[in-house]
């Protein structure tokens, strides 16, 4: 067909030959994908003689621009609205389906066009955060302190009275340097908590970046909430965060919990014909099913309402609270002394008690002119405002921030993501873990090891020779239907893939190898009726299928063992008969549950029965009794390696171990046994115990047995609440670790909440303070270390921080009132503020943890944070400083034979190295050897040598900044040489016991 040119350009045409060459590709694209692989995408669609091949053709071929033409307003509200109407408009869900270019059972394509196709048609499945704040914003911050402000007023005052005393050449100086020395503690500051207001952003970024279970391709796969894009099919249970907005395509029992978003705190009940819609942000209380994509990110009502939302990453940890009553209150002690040496050196002045270099009075009443009078003044102030200075400890908030930043950071490497700050801190004062067994404690690689068939031990690998076909056909069924995983044939390999939690994924793969079961013949031949999840209350799960051929109705049930085997009247001999089940052959299955438990095997029963074809489908239908019994699964999940020396760890350290487990007594005795929580040679009848016991205790009684308890079997979500809630009546700081949905509550109640990252669903994620990223209680006890060294490295600080503090204040105030002048000038002290502060925080807070660290008991509830130790060293340091830099006051010129500015530099430049060697002082609070371990800490020794060749530079080449006088090599070895007594001062002290209160 000829067309003319005028006419090919014009948007019908163009649009008819875009149309006929997407056709044209979408054959040529799929002759070689049949050519790949013919049997995974049209099977025996593909007919091949001598001349040709002929393809199954779709009966439509989707224009890849269809998309653009939907209503993505109208598909935006469907969800938000809740609206049937707009859904009759797209022609119900089924419909929607098509229009969105999806397949209900094999999902999206795995293209990465049309995936980017949808993201730009759609929006992707982010949200809109608010402005992160500027550095700009931070400075700001920094310059609202009001003793910065104070400080700053007095450096304009200075300046501007040196300049008209001395001109600007010279006169500068002295308001100069309180300027530059204010600039570098704002930008310090400033910069500080940019730095660490980044870091928990990201780090709060990570722990939204959740996985969500998507069918692409034909099969489950794991894909980042952020990949989720409209068209996906979303596989939900319970526990799951609904990722984006959609609607309900299949599942059974499906209730949501809508609170977050509407406030309500029932359950909502999802069913595909009276409310289908599902919301982003909600989570699945209980049942499964699949979900279609409508709307993702910002077209959702949950991303609209956190676009709005700010995530406080200055969040105020409890040890951070008692360190801001603690800087308070030396605060106010510094604003004492401060006012003291300010009316003091007032008193002097005016009353012509204080001399200039020259040894004349500074003040003499009708002489002296008014300019003079101010710069005194100004003088004045400016010391006694720089005392308040250094006396407010500004460095405690910043060595915690360093400190919990640092190791949030070091605890990501170790696998642990800190949701809440408070935990690093709090973990440090556990005294009580509580930990789930399966995967925790275990490897969490199950696999059936054994199989009963009635009373018979079966060979696996052979069970379809021996059982009967009728009763095989039974447990295929209840195998294979009564599942929560999925069974995708890969192309690329001869075992299928399996999807699903650990349980399910080893009872499958059994299922296939053992049972030669057909999955997608069984999904053929039957319907599911009813679904009855399990959930850890139930122990259980039950359907109802219909056959499609016969119409005959079957009940299947799968879970704990004892449970389902007291449900059961009647089972399967070896040839198929049925046996009732009396009080000795009931006794005999029971003997074969306990051994099996016994050898640390998880036992999991499978039962059925005949109904009717005309009964009446109701809910109680799944929990009737007189089931028949079809056989036992054994399934091992063997202890990882390194848990043993792990709870060691933790016992030696003070803590105790508890393990709560829905298993049945004799299983978690046999783990608790091989973990070492429990020792052979103690008395078991009270180290374990089953949660209905427990929960069957009087108050009183649960108080005083609740320390003994050490193994807690068939629990139930509320007995675990419970243990949680006695213990800490008892006093104990109490960490607990959970994977369920049903966790939730003991996890909020918990001091510590520690969630699963892998098996763990994402209601438990939402409710815990950190997530164990490899479910490992390894990592829990690597926590547990790190939230000590928080703690510890804290103290350190405050130890050294308050040294001095205590120095500074008595030194001054001490000069102040004899002699009329502080030997520390404003930029003298704000360097020392600046650099013991900042670099010392930096120094200390970032000490690495250490193996004594789990050698002391833990520090619990009621432990003060400046304990006696601590008091003994830090009195003993600031008594040593504060009399050597006296003397030095005093005395310093006659034995240096040095004019005053040379002694007070001398007093400055030993004032520096005090603190300097101190800092090793601070690194072991008990231990006297102080430089254990000191070649591993290269931060710290960094800092030291930064320090170090700061102060150089400042008594060497800073003179008129800092008002000091170079010193001598001689003048030099004797700074270092007072100081460095501090080190068998200190060793001295720690030789002195201190009584500690009684654990």
């Amino acid at each position: 067909m000829m067309i003319p040119l005028r006419d090919f350009g014009s948007r019908k045409i163009r649009k008819r030959w875009q149309l006929a060459f997407r056709a044209l590709s979408f054959v040529t694209s799929l002759s070689k994908k049949v050519a790949m692989n013919s049997a995974l995408l049209l099977g025996p669609a593909v007919n091949r003689t001598q001349s040709y091949v002929s393809i199954d053709m779709p009966t439509t071929i989707t224009d890849p621009g269809f998309l653009a033409d939907l209503d993505k307003d109208s598909l935006a509200n469907l969800v938000k609205d809740k609206s049937f109407d707009d859904l009759q408009k797209f022609g119900g869900t089924k419909n929607l389906v098509s229009m969105l270019e999806t397949d209900e059972r094999n999902g999206l394509s795995c293209d990465l066009g049309g995936m980017k196709k949808r993201v730009e048609v759609f929006g992707s499945n982010t949200y809109k955060k608010p402005p992160v704040r500027s550095f700009l914003s931070f400075v700001v911050e920094a310059l609202k302190d009001s003793t910065i402000i104070i400080l700053f007023v007095c450096a304009v005052l200075s300046l501007g009275f040196g300049i008209k005393q001395h001109g600007i050449k010279d006169g500068w100086y002295d308001g100069g340097s309180i300027i530059l020395a204010i600039v570098l503690v704002l930008a310090v500051s400033a910069i500080s908590n940019f730095k660490q207001s980044r870091q928990f952003t990201e780090l709060s970024s990570q722990s939204s970046n959740i996985e969500v279970e998507v069918m692409r391709d034909g099969r489950r796969q794991s894909v980042s909430i952020y990949d989720v894009v409209v068209g996906d099919v979303v596989c939900l249970n319970t526990g799951n965060h609904i990722p984006a907005d959609g609607l309900f395509l299949d599942g059974h029992s499906m209730k949501v919990d809508e609170s977050s978003m509407t406030g309500e705190s029932d359950q909502v009940e999802i069913s595909e014909i009276d409310n289908p819609f599902l919301i982003s942000g909600t989570k699945v209380m209980d049942g499964y099913g699949h979900m279609l994509v409508t709307s993702v990110g910002m077209n959702t009502a949950w991303g609209q309402m956190m676009s709005t939302i700010t995530h406080d990453v200055n969040e105020e940890t409890p040890l951070q609270a008692r360190l801001n009553k603690l800087t308070s209150f030396i605060g106010k002690v510094g604003l004492l002394v401060a006012f003291l040496v300010l009316v003091v050196l007032m008193i002097r002045y005016f009353t012509g008690n204080t001399s200039d270099d020259s040894g004349r009075k500074e003040f003499i009443k009708g002489q002296t002119n008014a300019n003079h009078v101010m710069n005194s003044m100004v003088g004045i102030i400016a010391a006694a405002v720089t005392i308040i200075v250094v006396a407010i400890p500004e460095g405690l908030p910043l060595a915690v921030t360093l400190t919990l930043a640092y190791s949030m950071k070091k605890m990501m490497a170790d696998n642990a993501l800190v949701r809440k700050l408070s935990a690093c801190e709090i973990m440090g004062s556990a005294t009580v873990i509580c930990t789930d067994k399966t995967g925790t404690l275990t490897m969490n690689k199950m696999l059936v090891t054994e199989f009963w068939f009635g009373k018979e031990s079966m060979q696996l690998g052979r069970s379809t020779e021996i059982i009967r076909p009728g009763v095989l056909e039974l447990l295929q069924q209840g195998v294979g239907m009564n599942t929560t995983g999925e069974v995708h044939a890969s192309p690329t390999s001869a075992f299928p893939e399996i999807s699903g939690s650990p349980t399910e994924s080893a009872i499958l793969s059994w299922a296939i190898s053992d049972m030669q079961v057909n999955f997608q013949q069984l999904k053929d031949q039957n319907t599911i009726l009813q679904v009855e999840p399990f959930n850890s209350q139930k122990k259980r799960s039950a359907i109802l299928v219909r056959n499609n051929d016969t119409g005959v109705l079957q009940l299947h049930s799968k879970g704990a063992a004892e449970i389902v085997l007291a449900m059961c009247s009647t089972y399967h001999a070896r040839n198929g008969m049925l046996q009732a089940i009396n009080g000795d052959e009931r006794k005999q299955l029971e003997a074969i549950i306990t051994d099996m438990a016994a050898r640390s095997l998880r036992c999991i029963a499978f039962a059925c029965k005949m109904l009717n074809e005309g009964s009446e489908l109701r809910t109680e239908l799944l929990q009737e009794p007189g089931l028949t019994l079809l056989g036992f699964v054994g399934l091992k999940d063997p202890c990882r390696p390194e848990v043993k020396a792990a709870v060691e760890s933790c016992r030696k350290a003070g803590v105790g171990i508890k393990m709560i487990t829905g298993d049945n007594i004799f299983t978690a005795r046999s783990i608790a046994l091989d973990c070492g929580i429990l020792k052979p040679d103690e008395d078991l009848n009270d180290a374990v115990v089953e949660g209905v016991t427990f929960r069957n205790y009087s108050p009183e009684e649960r108080m005083e047995r609740i320390d003994r308890i050490e193994v807690m079997a068939r629990s139930t979500p509320f007995d675990k609440l419970l243990m949680v809630q006695c213990l800490k009546q008892k006093g104990h700081v109490v960490a607990v670790t959970g994977d369920g949905t049903n966790d939730a509550p003991a996890l909020k109640e918990a001091d510590i909440g520690l969630s699963m990252g892998i098996q763990g669903t994402e209601v438990a994620k939402e409710s815990s303070d950190i997530v164990i990223l490899d479910d490992n209680f390894n990592s829990v006890v690597t926590v547990l270390k790190w939230g000590r060294c928080v703690y510890n490295n804290i103290q350190k600080f405050i130890q050294f921080q308050l040294t001095v503090n205590v120095a500074a204040l008595v030194i001054n105030l001490v000069a102040a009132i004899s002699s009329g002048s502080v030997p520390l000038t404003a930029v003298q002290l704000l360097w020392v503020n600046l650099i013991m502060d900042t670099l010392g925080a930096l120094a200390l807070a970032t000490e690495q943890p250490t193996d004594d660290l789990m050698t002391k008991k833990p520090v619990g509830r009621t432990e003060p944070l400046i304990t006696k130790i601590m008091w003994r060293n830090l009195i003993a340091q600031a008594v040593y400083q504060v009399t050597v830099l006296l003397v030095l006051q005093f005395r310093g010129s006659s034995i240096f034979g040095v004019n005053k500015n040379v002694k007070d530099t001398l007093i400055f430049n030993s004032f520096v190295f005090c603190q300097l060697f101190n800092e090793f002082n601070a690194r072991k609070l008990e231990k006297k050897n102080i430089f254990e371990g000191i070649l591993k800490s290269r931060l710290f020794l960094g800092i030291v040598g930064i320090t170090v060749f700061l102060q150089i530079i400042m008594v060497e080449l800073l003179q008129r900044f800092a008002s000091t006088e170079r010193l001598n090599w001689g003048q030099w070895a004797a700074c270092i040489g007072i100081a460095v007594v501090s080190w068998p001062i200190g060793w001295l002290v720690k030789c002195i016991p201190v009584t500690r209160k009684q654990e």
